[in-house]
């Protein structure tokens, strides 16, 4: 939190949102053809267990998922996804 101090209350308040309904994944170790779109072969295993979670939206800062041009699931910015919600 020292790092970004002024979002302490906006954290807390994702987290209240964010943490009743989260759900712990596995990684599955096979991997899948829509991988490969994602450059950083580090975020790839965030990427199948996504899939395998059945997740409709992956929200992220991270510019190897951003622009790898993936539908499903649909991959937002943080700022795109609140945008939805208006």
């Amino acid at each position: 939190m020292r790092k970004f101090p002024d979002y302490y209350k906006s954290l807390e308040t994702f987290l209240d949102f964010a943490l009743p309904v989260l759900e712990v994944v596995s990684v599955p170790e096979e991997e899948t053809k829509f991988e490969e779109k994602v450059r950083d072969i580090n975020d790839r295993p965030i990427l199948r267990a996504a899939i395998k979670a059945e997740v409709d939206i992956l929200i992220t800062g991270d510019k190897d998922f951003l622009e790898s041009e993936l539908t499903v699931p649909l991959i937002l910015t943080a700022a795109e996804f609140l945008q939805l919600k208006e």
